[in-house]
């Protein structure tokens, strides 16, 4: 008679097979896990056991590790975030090192939600908990390669007293998400993100009217982006991206100055651009980062956050989900986003995409990690 293994027993030797040279994670809990996942089957709770992983030690407090728990799910540890001391934050430190990328080892996997999506891509765990205050979520998932969704502001509890910084998911794909919406968001039934009238109507922006873009990171998601207008996925609207560049804003808000002059020109100047943009349950289409991942001595004077930030200034929902990869083996992310509040329609939105892009590969590390420690 055959044995089947749980999928908790199965992300949590994933994780001590591929942990010790990816450095995802700062902490394992495999006998609460495993504890959790027999509960779920006994009380036959809807995730069954869903093993999930939590950005950073304090993340199994956080709103939607509770959600979750209670619909089943079963959280297996936390993930890393960036270190003491470090100032930028497309950084992880996990229990065994500095996390990196499952891609290349010599570059960062992005930040600050960096060990959930290196469990993400690697199957270590089935969904992470994020949270994306500049970019924290989607960065990430455009790295490693997979989807991440940061959430209208103020939909949820915020993790950040500048209100700049929204809950996120992770996952291999926005179906793999759906579970998060469900139970974290209250967005519906067991089919949360029901299909959308196809094409979809869409502004593509390379840019933002602003942003300095990587040649290949922008080839990489325009190529995309005719690959869903030629399968019908996506309607391209003649309107005009052209947003302020909101760093200086950004820092203002964040730093405690919601008053500041410039803030208030910039956010309400690019609200009012984005209204109009997203009329008619329109997307915005933008690459998730202007460049590519960089190594592990830091981004210099690039700013990964440039294309990501302006939807935490004006709340909007956003997500990133794999475009193709540049030369290099770098993957490429195509950035969503749309009306405030309209997070499930977002979700059903990348869905289509997905379909009708190629799927998204395994990293390499995830077979070859255990022969490269």
């Amino acid at each position: 008679m055959t044995r089947t293994t749980s999928a908790v027993a199965r992300a949590l030797e994933r994780i001590g097979r591929l942990d010790p040279a990816l450095h995802a994670f700062v902490e394992v809990w495999p006998d609460e896990a495993l504890a959790r996942e027999r509960e779920a089957a006994a009380r036959r709770l809807p995730l069954g056991g869903l093993p999930f992983a939590v950005k950073g030690p304090s993340g199994i407090r956080s709103f939607a590790a509770r959600r979750l728990i209670a619909a089943g799910g079963s959280p297996v540890g936390a993930t890393s975030v960036p270190g003491p001391g470090t100032h930028w934050q497309t950084w992880g430190l996990g229990a065994h090192g500095r996390t990196v990328n499952p891609w290349r080892a010599d570059r960062t996997p992005g930040g600050s939600s960096a060990g959930s999506a290196v469990a993400v891509a690697t199957g270590m765990a089935e969904l992470a908990t994020g949270s994306d205050g500049a970019g924290s979520v989607r960065i990430p998932a455009a790295w490693c390669g997979v989807f991440g969704l940061k959430t209208t502001n103020g939909l949820l509890p915020s993790p950040d007293r500048s209100g700049l910084a929204s809950a996120g998911v992770l996952a291999r794909s926005a179906a793999a998400a759906e579970p998060y919406l469900r139970h974290v968001l209250g967005g519906g039934g067991p089919d949360a993100a029901p299909a959308l009238p196809l094409p979809l109507p869409a502004v593509y922006s390379e840019d933002l009217g602003f942003a300095e873009v990587d040649p290949e990171v922008a080839a990489v998601v325009r190529a995309a982006v005719d690959r869903l207008v030629a399968a019908g996925t996506v309607r391209l609207l003649g309107r005009d991206a052209a947003l302020l560049d909101p760093v200086r804003a950004w820092t203002a808000i964040r730093g405690g100055s919601p008053d500041d002059p410039e803030a208030v020109r910039v956010r309400r100047t690019n609200d009012d651009r984005l209204d109009a943009l997203l009329a008619g349950g329109a997307l915005l289409l933008t690459p998730a980062t202007p460049n590519r991942p960089h190594g592990h001595e830091g981004p210099g004077d690039l700013y990964s956050t440039a294309l990501t930030w302006a939807f935490n200034l004006s709340g909007h929902p956003a997500a990133s989900l794999p475009a193709g990869f540049t030369g290099d083996g770098c993957p490429v992310g195509l950035q969503l986003a749309a009306a405030r509040g309209a997070d499930v329609r977002l979700l059903a939105a990348a869905r289509a995409v997905e379909d009708a892009l190629p799927a998204a590969p395994v990293p390499p590390a995830a077979g070859r990690a255990a022969a490269g420690r």
